[in-house]
């Protein structure tokens, strides 16, 4: 049943232009024809997008029209459709004069509702026939591999060549009402889909926000135009409030691997989500944090042995809004070189003393022992790993001075 926005109105429905619109859903004459009627029937510029936010079609008297419903104009009215309460999509409208009898106006949203969901539902099957697929694959519930080749070319894609994977992750940076994981999930498929036809995207089960995409790969370059093309489609399609980040495994050939290579993609990305200069990274690129790529599967050890070292650090972070945790990494990125870190933060180096004496005091270790540097700093990397953001906040901590002590 469509839910109409609660306006009313006068004014006598064109009925020759209602009757229009069940001829043309009888005809089986297609959304774009049905929209037309439609308009019509309502007298007013239309647009059909489906839940995904895809537009479906365009029925405006003019472009100044168009364009006032693309971007949701103040004048323009939006109703949810909706069949057995499930949302199929939207009809964004645009009146001239008279404003459409309520009653005529849900019957109408009804018909295109009805019609959205037959047309649809075929190709909603499809996609998660895919995704079932996929995450089989993902997670090596497929042994065989004459029968993953099998069930992959029946969804169109063939992975017989090679394959790589890829996985995006979005954050809003403001609250946001719409269902713009969709709109990720919508636009990351076409990024991919323009450049390996065969390319499969899904939604991740862990993170709301998380793409992962099995892209079709013979020659070890579509990954990279795959990533490519997904962040262009993501800058254009989720523009303003959001960030993202990327990550790509390598090409493998056999595509019992691609469990392997999704952790390669999901690794790379928790690594440059915590890069502030990068929003993609190939797991090539990823250094000594390769040695950690065996705990992904099972992250147990990993946890472990962030609890053990930075953990602590943390949490002091996030109750006193300090900054251990990003002065130990600069310092680590400055070769242990306190001066220099101290430059870096535009900081004193007794600030930085101070700092590092909190770090002994909470997690046993000393940043002056080879030893110290060196679990410390896997204890950082198994960080990102995870996938766990450093808490943010001021560079201060308790002491002299009205409970600081400055940067």
């Amino acid at each position: 049943m469509a839910q109409s926005a609660e306006r009313g109105g006068a004014g006598t429905p064109d009925l020759g232009a209602f009757a229009a619109i069940t001829d043309a859903v009888e005809a089986g004459a297609g959304l774009p024809e049905i929209l037309r009627a439609a308009a019509r029937a309502l007298d007013a510029s239309l647009i059909l997008i489906d839940r995904s936010a895809t537009v479906l079609a365009v029925a405006a008297r003019s472009p100044a029209d168009e364009r006032s419903l693309m971007r949701d104009a103040d004048d323009v009215t939006t109703v949810e459709l909706k069949v057995a309460d499930a949302p199929v999509g939207q009809l964004r409208m645009r009146t001239r004069e008279r404003t459409p009898d309520s009653a005529v106006l849900r019957l109408v949203t009804t018909l295109i509702a009805s019609e959205v969901e037959r047309v649809r539902a075929p190709e909603r099957a499809s996609e998660e026939a895919a995704t079932s697929f996929q995450r089989a694959v993902l997670n090596r519930r497929i042994e065989d591999r004459d029968d993953l080749l099998a069930r992959g070319k029946e969804l169109g894609t063939d992975l017989a060549a090679g394959a790589s994977v890829a996985v995006v992750r979005a954050h809003a940076r403001n609250p946001t009402e719409d269902d713009w994981r969709r709109r990720l999930l919508a636009v990351a498929t076409r990024g991919a889909r323009s450049i390996a036809s065969g390319s499969i995207a899904s939604p991740t089960e862990v993170h709301a926000g998380e793409v992962v995409v099995l892209i079709p790969d013979a020659d070890g370059e579509a990954r990279r135009r795959v990533s490519a093309a997904v962040l262009r489609e993501l800058e254009s399609g989720l523009a303003g409030g959001f960030a993202f980040a990327l990550g790509r495994s390598r090409r493998v050939e056999d595509p019992l691997d691609l469990q392997r290579a999704y952790n390669e993609a999901l690794l790379a990305l928790n690594v440059v989500e915590g890069d502030s200069e990068r929003v993609e990274l190939a797991y090539e690129d990823t250094g000594t944090y390769q040695l950690l790529l065996p705990y992904m599967s099972d992250p147990a050890e990993l946890k472990r042995f962030y609890n053990e070292t930075v953990r602590p650090l943390v949490t002091y972070d996030e109750q006193y809004e300090t900054d251990l945790l990003g002065t130990l990494a600069t310092f680590l990125d400055c070769d242990a070189n306190v001066n220099a870190t101290a430059a870096r933060l535009i900081t004193h180096r007794h600030t930085i003393r101070y700092r590092f004496e909190r770090v002994r005091e909470l997690t046993g270790l000393d940043v002056s022992s080879t030893d110290g540097r060196e679990k410390l700093s896997l204890g950082l990397k198994a960080m990102r790993v995870l996938g766990i953001a450093a808490p943010r906040g001021p560079a201060s901590e308790p002491g002299a001075g009205g409970g600081r002590v400055p940067r």
